[in-house]
């Protein structure tokens, strides 16, 4: 029997998510006991960290064939993109965005449901496809955001 096109997604966005942790196996285990696995950022990607009361606006923003994964936790109003290894730098002047260095762990859930409140917004599917760290920026607005008092001095 088949299974539906949309666990085929799921079960290979977790794989995929879970080849990027050094111990994949680990991963799997959290998972199978509906527990947030910690995969460190730096090996596939690194993670730019955002609110998810702005994050939602600037998803929209990004076509849906250009948002790579986007993991939210509501309950800490944190949204989280996975982002090109190589791509700190570009985000240096979104002052809303916080990438982390190489090494930061990501909690995640698998890709099909949510666990202790956190859920995947645009889900990693399996393709290896990262957040656009431009296409990021321009989400934010010309220039990336700044407060008002960085703007004016």
């Amino acid at each position: 029997m088949a299974l539906p096109k949309f666990a085929t997604l799921y079960e290979a966005g977790d794989a995929w998510l879970a080849d990027c942790s050094a111990r994949p196996t680990l991963v799997r285990a959290a998972w199978d006991v509906e527990k947030l696995a910690p995969i460190e950022s730096g090996r596939s990607w690194l993670v730019a960290e955002g609110r998810v009361t702005t994050g939602y606006q600037v998803l929209a923003r990004i076509r849906a064939g250009q948002r790579g994964p986007a993991l939210a936790d509501p309950l800490l109003d944190k949204l989280w993109w996975l982002i090109p290894t190589d791509a700190a730098e570009d985000l240096d002047d979104v002052g809303q965005l916080v990438v982390h260095p190489p090494g930061w762990s990501l909690y995640c859930p698998p890709t099909g449901w949510q666990v202790e409140g956190r859920m995947w917004l645009t889900r990693p599917d399996g393709s290896g496809l990262l957040t656009n760290p431009t296409l990021l920026a321009a989400a934010f607005g010309p220039g990336g955001y700044r407060r008002p008092a960085e703007a004016s001095s």
